[in-house]
């Protein structure tokens, strides 16, 4: 998809350093985001068949979260390696012009394996 990826290790240190970035959970919102997500994550949700289109609602939703920096340190994650909504994030941001994208493969699932803390929605 033209974008690069972070292990969940290096994810941690990005945070840990309070590296400027938006960060993503592509996962439903009640099923999943609701119950856990990588504190800081925003949660907007993407369709696991791969998107071979994009309609103008969801390019308008996708571009009001990404903002106007096209420079700007933009990470995907999902639920797990072989999960492709955030593979679908990715992609579709570098498709419409960002530079600095990235996809987390090993998803929340990656994230609570390394007891890596995790936040939810009350």
């Amino acid at each position: 998809g033209g974008y690069k990826i972070v292990t969940t290790q290096e994810l941690k240190g990005w945070i840990d350093a309070k590296k400027p970035m938006l960060l993503i959970d592509t996962m439903p919102y009640e099923d999943s985001y609701k119950k856990n997500h990588i504190p800081g994550a925003v949660q907007m949700e993407f369709p696991i068949p791969e998107m071979t289109t994009l309609d103008d609602k969801k390019k308008e939703e996708l571009l009001k979260l990404l903002g106007p920096d096209k420079a700007r340190l933009i990470v995907f994650y999902c639920g797990f390696t072989k999960c492709t909504r955030s593979h679908n994030g990715a992609m579709w941001a570098k498709k419409l012009g960002y530079t600095n994208v990235y996809r987390h493969p090993g998803g929340i699932v990656g994230w609570k394996d390394a007891d890596y803390p995790v936040s939810s929605v009350k």
